[in-house]
C-alpha cells in the first residue's frame, strides 16, 4: 500500500492538536511523509515513493524523533508524553503520519507550557499549527522559528493572541513568499510604466498611480480572503497541485503582461482573478486545523489584514522608486525587461517543478 509519495522538500506545517483534562493531556500531531523522508529517510528502496512498510519500519525513529522536538509542561513540571501506533491521515497537500499522543503532567495547573522545535534546523519557513482546548474551550497558536515556546492559561481565551500571530504569518505569507512577491511586482509595474507599440507609456499623475495601486492590491486581497474562507469552511477543494500549478503560471502571466501588454485597463479585476487562485494555494492550512467558528474567523480576519498591510507596505517602497525612475530608458530596457522576462523564466520553472512533481530549482 502507498501512503506517500517522496518528493521535492517545499515549505511545510505540521498540525498538532491537544485536549487538556487535569493532569491528562491526549492528542494528536499530524507530520507531512515528505518532511520525514526529508530529515529521516523513509524511503529505503530510492524509488522515490514512501510505502507504509517503509514507515512501519521506521516507527520507533518517527515517534522518537518527533517526541524529542516536543515538550509540554503544566505548572513548571516537566509531563510524560508518548507516541500511540501511526496511522495515515491525508490533508490537501498530501499525505501524513499521524501519531496519537498521550501524557500525563506530575500535577495539575493552570499553566501549560509548549516547546515545539519541528524542522526548525533545516526549514525556517515550517509551521506548526496548535489546537489547544480544555472543557470546551479552544485556543489556536503558530509556532515559528522566533516563536518556539508558548504558554497558555486554561482559565481563559485569549482572543488577542490568536489575531496577533495570524495577523503576523498574514504578514510572513508575503515577506517570504517569492512567488506571491515576483507576481505583485508583475501586476504593479504597468501602473506606473508600461510596454507599447514603439516603446513604453510612463504614468503621469501619482494620484492616479496609487488609486490603481489601491485597487490592484485592495482587489487581490479580498479575493484572497474570499478562496481562504471558502475553501476552509469546506466549500471549496481544490487539488493542492494544481492550484500551486495554477499560481506559477498566473506570476508567467503577470510578468510577460509587462512585455506584451494583454490587459491595459482595469488591472484591479485581473488581481481579484488571480487573488483567487493565490488565496487557494494557501486554503488547506486553517481547514485542516478544527477550529471552531468564531476562532476559524478570528484567524482568517487577521490572516488577510496581515496580507493587505504587507502588500501596502510593499507597494509603499517600492513603487515610488519604480515612479521616480519610469522615464529613464536604462530603467525600461535593462530593468523592465530582463526583469520580466527572469520573472516569467522562475514562473515557468515553477509551473513545471509544481504540476509535473519534480525537482527544477535547487
Amino acid at each position: 500500500m502507498v501512503a506517500g509519495t517522496a518528493q521535492a522538500h517545499k515549505p511545510s506545517d505540521s498540525y498538532l492538536q491537544f485536549d487538556v483534562a487535569g493532569q491528562t493531556i491526549e492528542g494528536r500531531w499530524d507530520i507531512a511523509i515528505r518532511d520525514l523522508e526529508w530529515q529521516l529517510g523513509l524511503d529505503q528502496d530510492a524509488d522515490r515513493r514512501v510505502t507504509w512498510g517503509e514507515i512501519q519500519d521506521r516507527e520507533p525513529a518517527i515517534a522518537g524523533y518527533a517526541l524529542a522536538h516536543l515538550q509540554a509542561r503544566m505548572d513548571g513540571q516537566v509531563c510524560d508524553l508518548s507516541a500511540g501506533s501511526l496511522q495515515i491521515e491525508t490533508h490537501t497537500d498530501g499525505a501524513y503520519v499521524s501519531l496519537p499522543l498521550s501524557g500525563r503532567c506530575p500535577r495539575f495547573g493552570t499553566q501549560v507550557q509548549l516547546q515545539y522545535d519541528l524542522m526548525f534546523d533545516r526549514d525556517a519557513q515550517h509551521r506548526g499549527l496548535l489546537r489547544i482546548a480544555h472543557r470546551g474551550q479552544v485556543e489556536t497558536a503558530v509556532f515559528t522559528p522566533t516563536r518556539r515556546r508558548q504558554v497558555f492559561d486554561l482559565r481563559e481565551t485569549r482572543a488577542t493572541r490568536v489575531a496577533w500571530q495570524y495577523f503576523h504569518e498574514g504578514l510572513w505569507h508575503v515577506w517570504i513568499g517569492l512567488d506571491h512577491l515576483l507576481f505583485l511586482a508583475g501586476l504593479l509595474l504597468p501602473t506606473v510604466l508600461r510596454r507599447q507599440p514603439g516603446g513604453f507609456q510612463v504614468a503621469e499623475s501619482p494620484g492616479e498611480t496609487l488609486r490603481d495601486v489601491l485597487f490592484v492590491v485592495t482587489s487581490f486581497t479580498m479575493a484572497h480572503f474570499v478562496a481562504l474562507s471558502l475553501a476552509t469552511l469546506g466549500w471549496l477543494t481544490l487539488p493542492s497541485r494544481w492550484v500551486e500549478s495554477a499560481v506559477a503560471l498566473t506570476i508567467v502571466f503577470a510578468a510577460m503582461n509587462n512585455l506584451v501588454p494583454v490587459v491595459t485597463r482595469r488591472l484591479w479585476l485581473v488581481a481579484f482573478g488571480f487573488g483567487l487562485i493565490h488565496g487557494a494555494g494557501y486554503a488547506s492550512v486553517l481547514s485542516d486545523l478544527g477550529l471552531p467558528p468564531i476562532t476559524l474567523a478570528l484567524a482568517l480576519l487577521a490572516f488577510n489584514a496581515g496580507v493587505e498591510g504587507a502588500q501596502i507596505a510593499v507597494a509603499a517602497v517600492t513603487l515610488p522608486v519604480a515612479f521616480w525612475l519610469r522615464r529613464y530608458r536604462w530603467m525600461q530596457w535593462c530593468v523592465l525587461v530582463p526583469g520580466a522576462l527572469l520573472v516569467a523564466w522562475l514562473g515557468v520553472l515553477w509551473f513545471l517543478e509544481r504540476a509535473l512533481n519534480q525537482t527544477v530549482l535547487t
